[in-house]
């Protein structure tokens, strides 16, 4: 059975959602397949309609006040699966396809440091790729 918000429009999907001071939300990036979580950033209003119309995930970048289209410049792209919202409407889930690495610093998840109870802490993934390669220019 079809959910009647099933039936909304874009714009009423959007205007439901919560927001921050600064027009944002955020949005947890999990790899569609082995549901490894990715990353965390940020969408705006436009970031979400085109992510929903292209199927190619679009974030907000603060450091850079503009979209961010994952891969323009790295190559390594997310393909949207699934775009999930939480009960509060106030965090975004996306399932992708990751091509490559999701990380700046070549690793397939940003997260990649695993803190223990003691406060120390040990990096638990490995550079896939650096950096410099990743962003050639």
């Amino acid at each position: 059975m079809t959910s009647p918000e099933n039936n909304n429009s874009l714009e009423q999907f959007i205007s439901r959602l919560q927001f921050n001071d600064d027009g944002l939300i955020p949005v947890i990036a999990q790899a569609h397949d082995s549901r490894e979580v990715l990353m965390m950033a940020w969408m705006n209003e436009e970031a979400i309609i085109e992510t929903l119309k292209t199927g190619q995930v679009c974030y907000y970048s603060r450091s850079r006040q503009k979209l961010w289209r994952k891969g323009e410049t790295s190559g390594q792209t997310q393909t949207l699966k699934s775009f999930r919202i939480d009960c509060d409407r106030d965090t975004i889930l996306i399932l992708v396809d990751q091509i490559g690495v999701a990380c700046h610093t070549g690793r397939y998840s940003c997260f990649f440091e695993e803190v223990a109870k003691d406060g120390t802490t040990r990096v638990i993934s490995t550079v896939l790729k650096s950096p410099d390669e990743l962003y050639k220019k």
